[in-house]
């Protein structure tokens, strides 16, 4: 299993499950149709990558764009 998703943190960032998978899901459409990844692969697979360019915070969502509202941040 990947170290980023056994903590809450990576749900957390993105405002929960749903919004994470949702990310992941469109990232990894965008790489298998021939996207390159934004981190080194590193014999990674494609969700693997996908998942650390999240942690790297090399992609998020673009709150204004998809109408969602962001995470509150703790303080």
């Amino acid at each position: 299993m990947i170290d980023a998703l056994k903590s809450d943190d990576i749900v957390n960032k993105l405002g929960g499950r749903f919004k994470l998978t949702a990310l992941i899901q469109r990232r990894l459409g965008e790489i298998i149709a021939g996207a390159r990844p934004l981190v080194e692969r590193h014999g990674r697979t494609d969700f693997e990558v996908v998942v650390e360019e999240i942690v790297q915070e090399k992609i998020t969502i673009d709150w204004e764009v998809s109408g969602l509202q962001p995470p509150a941040r703790a303080k």
